[in-house]
């Protein structure tokens, strides 16, 4: 496979990269995993891969290119999202410090799901100005271009799954230090101030 496709290593790398390090959606999936436990944190994971994916295909087949030559939809979608996750800051920061119910298999209606992991990297202009960056490295050009962009997006899918699963892990692991309801009103903070630190400072770059 490597003879057909040889930026699959160095892609591999950039995947794992830009899935792993500390963002948004990290921070997300660790504040709902420490929360509410591990599987609520999956409609995240799958929600983020999966749109994430999807615009690594988009712009491969050219809807991308919009962006580079609209600045004010960049403007706009970036807008948004500041807007949006500090919202999500705000709904962590004064989310009641009370424990959860090991028993009942219950979950807070204010747990981020699916779709709105999924829409949140459909307004991030980042997300397309990366997916852009991997289209044009690795994507290459000839005939083969298109089945080349489609498993840039399958890979970049596989690889971000278990790279968010591990915030997810660490999050459900973190639970066992959050055992008061003091504990949890300082780390639903912590959490908060991080999102919103990192959603603001998406304006400086």
């Amino acid at each position: 496979m490597l003879s057909t496709f040889p930026t699959l290593l160095p892609f591999l790398l950039f995947a794992f990269v830009a899935s792993i390090t500390p963002g948004p959606t990290n921070i997300l999936v660790l504040s709902n995993s420490a929360r509410y436990g591990f599987k609520a944190a999956l409609p995240i994971i799958f929600g983020a891969c999966a749109s994430a994916a999807l615009i690594v295909l988009l712009v491969g087949s050219g809807v991308g290119q919009t962006l580079v030559h609209l600045p004010l939809v960049q403007s706009l979608m970036k807008g948004a999202g500041v807007i949006w996750l500090s919202y999500l800051a705000w709904q962590i920061f004064r989310t009641p410090a009370t424990l959860p119910n090991a028993h009942s298999g219950e979950q807070s209606p204010r747990t981020f799901g699916l779709r709105a992991a999924a829409s949140l990297q459909l307004i991030n202009p980042k997300t397309w100005m990366m997916a852009l960056a991997v289209v044009s490295v690795f994507a290459g050009t000839g005939d083969d271009r298109q089945v080349r962009v489609l498993g840039l997006s399958l890979v970049f899918f596989l690889v971000s799954l278990p790279c968010l699963g591990m915030w997810a892990v660490l999050g459900a692991g973190s639970a066992k230090w959050v055992r008061s309801a003091k504990a949890l009103k300082h780390f639903n903070r912590a959490m908060a101030f991080l999102l919103l630190g990192s959603a603001w400072l998406s304006l400086l770059v």
